[in-house]
């Protein structure tokens, strides 16, 4: 393990999952001292996601969209930031504008992969090897150990800050009267793409077993996952709870903390699931379970395993999305476990 600094600048993740499995790296550098102060660079939506990661001193916020590059000003928000004199910058990101807010606020040690031809930008640079390093989580952690240091020993997993009162507050919020044991959650949406997207003619099918069984059926997600919500509620004869676009980022951490059971797709809120420790039926079609995987013990993943997959497209490019279309409903049933 690296000889922590007292004050450590991590430029985060763009996406829900990926800040998720952050974590571990972030609560490895707090076990390995306790003192250390973990400041994280990330955009505005992730805020209330890491306010749930009690090793992370405060979030710093990105105000560059997702995508947009402004060297300069990447450039001059490291300035900016220079006063606070951290010891070392830890990198996550693989692109070369990632690396230029600490090179700006003249860090001393900048830690990252190779990436983009960082040279310079970044002076602790590591060559990835996917095949020593096949998870995104281990490459996240690999960074907190001096170079080459990482052997796959045991890391710990995310685990997000949540409570009873703060469950029973987004009950209330949403008057929800269900006994939370008795509610099994759908995540149908993900945010990449629908190559990641398990038809919403399976999830209905399978809201209606579960229903038929004595189960209540919630629809979590973001507005931009309501259309696909709606289209099953209307298979279902309406009979699942539409809980989509109408809950905060912080709502949904403790929603899925409550129920039995978590159905989704592989996407931010299968990771959230699986470290508020609720068990989780995890649905792969386009993208890798050996690269991102929830991480807990609790999940059991689906997958059919084509040939073609993963391919991590947005899209199949075969036009047929196969890998999820062919994930039956009675597949998926013999996953769950209503004990």
């Amino acid at each position: 393990m690296n000889d922590m600094s007292a004050k450590i600048l991590v430029i985060g993740p763009s996406w829900v999952g990926d800040m998720v499995m952050a974590q571990s790296l972030f609560r490895l550098l707090k076990q390995a001292n306790e003192e250390v102060r973990i400041d994280v660079v990330a955009p505005a939506w992730s805020e209330p996601l890491i306010a749930r990661m009690p090793e992370v001193r405060r979030s710093i916020e990105m105000p560059l969209g997702h995508g947009k590059f402004k060297p300069l000003e990447r450039l001059r928000l490291g300035r900016q930031l220079a006063s606070e004199k951290y010891a070392q910058a830890i990198v996550l990101p693989y692109t070369w504008k990632s690396a230029l807010l600490p090179y700006g606020a003249k860090i001393a040690k900048r830690t990252g992969f190779k990436g983009e031809a960082r040279w310079g930008l970044l002076n602790d640079i590591r060559l990835l090897d996917k095949k020593k390093l096949p998870m995104m989580v281990e490459r996240y952690v690999s960074l907190g150990f001096k170079k080459n240091a990482f052997n796959h020993q045991d890391f710990p997993k995310p685990k997000l800050v949540t409570s009873e009162k703060l469950q029973q507050a987004v009950l209330s919020k949403l008057d929800l009267q269900e006994s939370a044991k008795d509610v099994v959650a759908f995540c149908p949406g993900a945010e990449y793409g629908p190559a990641k997207q398990w038809p919403t003619t399976h999830y209905a099918k399978l809201a209606i077993k579960l229903i038929e069984s004595g189960k209540t059926i919630w629809l979590l997600g973001s507005a931009k996952d309501s259309t696909i919500a709606q289209e099953i509620n209307r298979l279902t004869s309406h009979k699942c709870n539409d809980l989509t676009g109408r809950t905060s980022l912080e709502d949904v951490i403790d929603l899925l903390a409550l129920v039995s059971l978590v159905v989704c797709n592989d996407s931010g809120l299968m990771h959230i699931a699986a470290a508020v420790d609720t068990p989780v039926v995890a649905l792969y079609g386009s993208s890798d379970p050996g690269y991102t995987p929830p991480l807990s013990d609790k999940t059991k993943i689906v997958s059919l395993e084509l040939e073609c997959s993963p391919c991590f497209k947005k899209e199949c490019p075969l036009g047929h999305y196969d890998c999820l279309q062919g994930l039956s409903v009675e597949q998926v049933w013999k996953d769950i476990n209503l004990s």
